[in-house]
């Protein structure tokens, strides 16, 4: 459910807006009252802004009333939708910086300092102009390194369907906040599954959008080398592709710019758009990367999509997908980055950083990455390229959904090459390599970093490719917690994953959040 319990998302409450149900000063009164008596157990929102919230939702109230007044409540966009203004949200306490708000991302000498951001970042300016009210930033890892939520600085944030789950991370605070029901949508980041992750261990939907697709301006340029792209948690598709449409703004000087919409198209347009049948891949890794209730999960997602008509092609996956020389080259790319931003507080804060002000992985991944030359940090990208060009061949470039379905109906008359591999729609994989772990596993000081690898063998690949890749919400595992599997398409094929989705949840293939308590 939504910040108001009576409505199931964010689409939902903003038509009860227009129809004069509800007003957004109730509705924020809800999910402030909600944000009270979860938090304390969930730690899901670290910097509450809750004064600040309700006099903005008081001016959106007065702005419904105006239009409900002139009839002009309802508009007539393409996707038929509402305004969002009003809708309570959360915002990642990493990045989408806010004047004059708490901005920590998870590190003690910020916190220490009380840092706070000095001006609204491009998209946190997209959000509140489609009306957005932020409720509170939320708890994330340091500097977002990791796939769990337990910053030494503010505690662990748990996940909603067991207390004593992590709520994966690093977008786990927006995660817990969106299935606690204390928000509809959250905003988050994914430089290595940081939406994706919490989305799985949560059972709700996240996008990680196409590189470019959603601007870093005016901080930051090549965020992470490039693997790192904001986006949105949500709980259902048309809530996702809503905010996708609202955040996909270009700013001038962004350094990569994804492949635009046609001129009549919109992400949520795309919703009503059919797509059978399309070629699939599906790939559980090889060697026994997934877990069996992983694989079965997968395994399930593929029979439905079977059942609507789709081809699918099991234990298939572009060459090199899994390669093992990944690794290193991430390496060399993510720890010159903790270098190169430690660097960047030291010239802002004109002193130099210590190991006392991080926490001790990210200061041995910034040492490692002050030990290595620029030659190193060149050569990871160039070779990072070559794999990017090499399994970008294994997908259809076609990005409007109605020619690849047309594609994909005359290709299902005729008998493919069995080992063809190129020309696919989609890829579908899991999400974690197993099942939702406890609290502290990924955590521990010995063994957090080799269980991490581990279980994050899915989805860097996106990252690294700069695909879009979109997290459903398909299964339980034995205990009842959600497990995701997700879709990854060509550049710039956000519409198409949003349809298959669509399709998927219309069929019944998405668990239920319940009223999670």
């Amino acid at each position: 459910m939504s910040a108001d319990r009576r409505y199931e998302d964010a689409t939902a409450l903003a038509r009860a807006f227009a129809a004069g149900e509800t007003d957004p000063a109730e509705a924020m009164q809800a999910a402030l009252e909600r944000m009270e008596r979860l938090n304390p157990r969930l730690n899901a929102v670290i910097h509450p802004r809750p004064e600040r919230a309700l006099a903005e939702a008081a001016a959106s109230a007065q702005r419904w009333s105006q239009r409900r007044a002139s009839g002009n409540a309802l508009n007539d966009r393409p996707d038929g939708g509402v305004p969002f203004d009003g809708v309570p949200m959360a915002i990642k306490d990493l990045g989408c910086e806010q004047a004059g708000e708490f901005h920590h991302a998870g590190a003690r000498f910020l916190v220490e300092l009380g840092w706070q951001g000095s001006l609204d970042s491009h998209l946190y300016g997209l959000l509140r102009g489609a009306g957005l009210i932020s409720v509170g930033r939320t708890n994330t890892p340091e500097f977002g390194t990791t796939i769990t939520t337990e910053p030494d600085t503010y505690g662990p944030t748990a996940n909603p369907w067991s207390l004593d789950r992590s709520p994966g991370g690093s977008s786990g605070g927006s995660a817990a906040a969106v299935a606690a029901g204390i928000v509809p949508v959250a905003h988050g980041n994914d430089g290595g599954g940081s939406i994706r992750v919490p989305a799985a261990a949560c059972g709700l939907l996240g996008l990680k959008p196409t590189r470019g697709r959603v601007s870093t301006a005016p901080r930051l340029g090549e965020h992470r080398g490039g693997f790192a792209v904001d986006g949105m948690l949500t709980r259902t598709v048309r809530d996702a592709a809503r905010c996708l449409d609202i955040i996909s703004r270009p700013a001038p000087g962004d350094p990569y710019i994804a492949p635009p919409l046609g001129p009549d198209e919109s992400f949520a347009g795309a919703l009503t758009v059919s797509v059978s049948p399309l070629r699939i891949a599906v790939s559980t890794g090889s060697r026994g990367r997934a877990s069996p209730p992983v694989r079965r999960a997968v395994e399930q997602a593929a029979d439905l999509l079977a059942r609507l008509g789709h081809r699918i092609e099991p234990d298939t996956a572009p060459d090199g997908w899994f390669s093992a020389e990944l690794a290193d080259h991430t390496i060399v790319v993510r720890t010159v980055g903790m270098a190169t931003e430690l660097a960047g507080w030291a010239e802002r804060l004109g002193r130099p950083m210590t190991s006392d002000d991080v926490e001790p992985a990210n200061w041995w991944s910034a040492e490692l990455g002050r030990s290595l030359p620029a030659s190193a940090y060149v050569g990871a990208l160039e070779e990072l390229a070559r794999w990017r060009r090499q399994v970008m061949t294994f997908w259809n470039s076609v990005h409007d959904i109605r020619a690849a379905a047309s594609r994909g109906a005359a290709a299902s008359a005729t008998t493919p090459d069995a080992e063809s591999r190129r020309g696919f729609d989609l890829l579908m994989t899991p999400v974690l390599a197993d099942v939702t772990p406890p609290l502290g596993y990924l955590a521990d000081p010995a063994d957090g970093a080799r269980r991490i690898a581990e279980l994050a063998t899915f989805v860097n690949q996106a990252n690294i490719s700069g695909q879009p890749a979109i997290s459903l919400p398909t299964a339980v595992d034995a205990d009842g917690l959600p497990l995701g599997v997700q879709l990854h398409a060509a550049h710039g094929g956000e519409r198409l994953l949003l349809a298959v989705a669509q399709q998927i949840a219309d069929a019944g293939g998405f668990i239920s959040l319940g009223d999670l308590q």
